[in-house]
């Protein structure tokens, strides 16, 4: 299980790799631009924040194929090792087959069907990114997409991953692991979420009262 978190917020991704298992950071052009940072800035930024380590993945701006290629084998040539994202659009599919004959890692993005993700992997794509909450906003069926692309992989394309995206809430993350993804990519807001406990804070603090009051301090010694 892999698990991203969403954003170029250099502090907040410092602060949550601290304390979660993070494999890199996902951004997208949207994320970049709220942090009115350089995008040159901002990657070497992000990977200093997970400790020097970790998968980073950024976009494309480009709307056709050869300009897609383009500025894919230049986010490639100034962060090694980065996974570019191409949207998975008729243009994006002709760009990722061109990327993975020339091995530039990509994830395909923005979708929003099933066989839209699969035409991406089958075109190239290690990672495929179903936007969740986006298709559920949108009044479909996000989940039953999410579990209908994770079965065309297991079947036709194993060598891919979900990487599911666009999350508002901890419960549609939950329901995305049930559901067999091998990754998801999470906003600050919601991981915040997944390690915020008032139940277990409660409890701590009852302890800490009780040992207080049995022996007028809060250490073992």
């Amino acid at each position: 299980m892999e698990i991203y978190l969403d954003s170029a917020d250099v502090t907040a991704v410092k602060r949550l790799a601290r304390v979660l298992p993070l494999q890199g950071v996902t951004t997208n052009p949207s994320i970049v631009a709220k942090e009115g940072k350089p995008l040159w800035e901002v990657l070497p930024a992000l990977r200093d924040a997970l400790g020097g380590t970790g998968k980073l993945f950024a976009q494309v701006m480009a709307n056709d194929a050869e300009r897609m290629v383009a500025e894919a084998v230049l986010l490639n040539q100034r962060v090694p090792g980065l996974i570019v994202k191409i949207p998975a659009t008729g243009e994006g599919l002709a760009a990722m087959k061109k990327l993975q004959s020339m091995s530039i890692p990509t994830l395909g993005t923005a979708v929003y069907g099933a066989t839209q993700g699969l035409l991406a992997a089958l075109s190239g794509a290690e990672y495929i990114a179903p936007y969740v909450n986006r298709v559920d906003a949108q009044g479909g069926d996000a989940l039953a997409m999410v579990r209908e692309l994770q079965q065309l992989l297991t079947l036709h394309a194993p060598q891919a991953k979900v990487l599911a995206a666009s999350f508002k809430t901890p419960r549609q993350v939950l329901a995305c692991m049930l559901a067999g993804c091998r990754a998801v990519t999470l906003p600050v807001e919601v991981a915040e979420q997944l390690i915020a406990t008032p139940a277990v804070d409660a409890a701590l603090a009852t302890f800490e009262q009780d040992w207080q009051a049995a022996f007028g301090t809060t250490l073992l010694s």
